[in-house]
């Protein structure tokens, strides 16, 4: 049973950081460590290709999984551990499919640790009255010091520690985990016996409301396919960039620290609103922005599309989804948003070619029409969260 204590949340927080340590240094620079190891440009984009739509079918698959199973921190050990072993593989062999081996399981294994990690940290502030936000900003701080840390790291002198950070991530993800209580009534056979439980999932309302969740955060295929070349074209020094991408993250920090306040006035549906108006300003006037302070202000508003959009899609599959199979709400909002992401960023890379604004325009296009979509749906989202709360 979980009870409220400085020190759970601090281990949520180190669990947050700590993965997200991992996922900074893979994201960005893990092309340039594929790169050092011989890959070419075809070779990297099949493998992270491969891997991310592995990854897409594997989140809600092994998030599944760790719910029916009651055992949610041992499956994040698992992964974590496994991911740590696929990692290993570029210290023991070398070539295309070794390698590219590496980087899918990697993939694959990581793939439901946020959505399981959420889940827990959902738990712990439903139980004890913990602020999930406040545990969460540790994720994206985890996040800029893993870029910050890459940028020094990314040369072909020191790219080994770049692959000795990643496993060390995971490693610890799975040590950190382990040192968190077990959840009370995890692994309830009678719970997991129960098929009502398995409602939303059932539920025709759910599936559209959950793909406008996963919109959101697709909206901003465009900046993050594109953004830093877009700059790079408009002259803008690369110093600049890395600090305009730190400004975004640090917006959404400083949302995170207040969101408990404001959650207090504004339901779910609400964030979700405004983060698709903050969208459709920030890419509608993208191409716009030509001078510093503009893109420095359009960069603020990162902490409504994406912060905003997080903590609303989080709070509502909190409310409707019954804790019992959190994880699998969680995966299930991972696929839906690495889905409509990659379809993005297909779409995305085919207008930047023929005029680099196109993309930008069509992301703000995209925002208004899920943000009118929200609004329509928005009574039936309240009253399906009123209804699971009576129940």
């Amino acid at each position: 049973m979980f009870k409220l204590s400085p020190s759970l949340s601090a281990r949520v927080s180190s669990l947050f950081a700590v993965h997200f340590f991992g996922y900074g240094l893979f994201l960005p620079f893990f092309p340039v460590v594929l790169e050092f190891e011989g890959f070419s440009a075809a070779d990297i984009g099949f493998v992270l290709g491969a891997g991310t739509i592995a990854r897409i079918a594997a989140s809600p698959a092994l998030s599944n999984l760790a719910d029916r199973t009651g055992q949610r921190r041992w499956s994040i050990f698992i992964y974590s551990i496994l991911g740590t072993a696929f990692i290993a593989l570029f210290a023991f062999g070398n070539g295309l499919y070794v390698l590219g081996a590496g980087v899918i399981g990697y993939m694959v294994f990581k793939a439901p640790v946020l959505p399981l990690s959420d889940a827990y940290a959902l738990d712990a502030a439903r139980n004890t009255g913990a602020d999930y936000a406040r545990m969460r900003l540790w994720g994206s701080a985890g996040f800029v010091a893993a870029t910050i840390a890459g940028g020094w790291l990314a040369t072909d002198e020191t790219i080994w520690a770049i692959l000795l950070l990643i496993g060390l991530a995971s490693f610890f993800t799975g040590f950190v985990v382990m040192s968190l209580p077990r959840q009370s009534g995890a692994g309830d056979v009678g719970v997991a016996n129960d098929d009502s439980l398995e409602a939303p999932f059932r539920s025709i309302w759910f599936w559209p409301v959950l793909m406008l969740m996963g919109l959101f955060q697709a909206s901003h295929a465009a900046f993050y396919g594109f953004g830093t070349l877009y700059w790079q074209a408009a002259g803008i020094a690369d110093q600049t960039i890395g600090i305009l991408w730190a400004i975004g993250v640090v917006a959404e920090i400083a949302l995170f620290t207040v969101a408990g306040r404001i959650a207090l006035r504004f339901d779910p549906p609400v964030f979700l609103i405004v983060a698709g108006v903050a969208a459709v300003i920030r890419w509608g006037l993208f191409p716009f922005a030509d001078a510093l302070w503009s893109m420095v202000a359009l960069q603020l508003l990162h902490a409504l599309t994406f912060g905003a959009a997080h903590l609303g899609a989080i709070a509502i599959l909190a409310k409707v989804v019954p804790s019992r199979w959190a994880g699998t709400g969680q995966g299930l909002l991972a696929t839906s948003i690495g889905l409509q992401m990659a379809a993005g960023l297909s779409v995305c890379g085919a207008l930047y070619e023929s005029n680099p604004d196109l993309p930008f325009y069509v992301m703000a296009a995209v925002s208004a029409v899920g943000t009118l979509g929200m609004f329509a749906l928005t009574p039936v989202v309240r009253q399906r969260m009123a209804s699971s709360a009576v129940d």
